[in-house]
């Protein structure tokens, strides 16, 4: 196998002390590259000392919509000397979510829209977060049409193909393992296989029949069994589409 989990949070407080061990074994586990997540300033630049420590992993550097309030002045001039390191392939993760009460729509929107902005300034892929805010997201989606992934997708099956009309990728998560994910798997079949894309979203959300522990990027083969069935493919094969998909969004690969 030749994994590619191209969403993944690999902070050290969340592994208690095991990160880096952790970490090691993953070529052992079939895993060839990892998409090392951020979603704050600092979070961003823990997943950038990793990709500089490890060959196999990259990293994107973005400002979530939970992580909207309280932003240094400068934080748009920090974020574009971030995404100048070489080891920082995307822009993300970046969106929308609307799941909490106490959310700000329009800050998430100015800061949404800073970073798209920013993303057609550089070039850059961007990794997209949409919950509960499915219309606003596609809106400024549509707007500027950036290069990208709407990560940990929980949208419609009609949702999913607006998203492919748009010219991105969708991601699946261990939530396509789950009992009862009817909603998931319509959608990850209403996307052509060469706009699919694995990721775990670790440490959350690991698939059956792992659920409930702390996921990491050696159990995507469970997604991608059951991504491959929902396809008609085997899960070697699956694995091998999604990998290539990665490397076409993210190391720049012809479309």
């Amino acid at each position: 196998m030749a994994i590619f989990d191209t969403h993944a949070h690999y902070m050290a407080e969340d592994f208690c002390g095991e990160l880096i061990p952790l970490l090691e074994k993953m070529p052992e586990m079939g895993v060839e590259k990892i998409m090392a997540v951020g979603y704050s300033l600092e979070s961003s630049r823990e997943e950038l000392e990793l990709a500089r420590r490890f060959p196999y992993i990259m990293a994107a550097a973005g400002i979530h919509p939970e992580n909207c309030m309280g932003l240094p002045e400068d934080w748009l001039t920090q974020l574009e000397e971030l995404l100048a390191e070489p080891e920082i392939k995307a822009l993300g993760e970046i969106g929308l979510d609307y799941h909490y009460e106490g959310f700000d729509k329009d800050l998430q929107a100015e800061v949404f829209e800073q970073q798209l902005i920013l993303a057609q300034k550089l070039s850059m892929p961007v990794i997209i977060h949409s919950r509960d805010a499915c219309e606003d997201t596609m809106k400024l989606l549509r707007k500027y049409r950036p290069r990208g992934v709407v990560h940990c997708f929980s949208g419609s099956a009609e949702t999913a193909k607006d998203v492919v009309k748009l010219g991105m990728y969708v991601g699946f998560t261990g939530v396509l393992t789950f009992k009862n994910s009817k909603k998931a798997w319509a959608a990850c079949e209403a996307v052509p296989v060469d706009r699919l894309l694995l990721e775990t979203d670790c440490p959350y959300m690991a698939p059956v029949p792992h659920r409930g522990e702390k996921c990491h990027s050696g159990m995507i083969k469970y997604t991608a069994a059951k991504m491959a069935e929902i396809k008609g493919v085997s899960t070697e094969e699956m694995i091998e589409i999604c990998r290539e998909n990665g490397e076409r969004l993210f190391l720049g690969g012809s479309e």
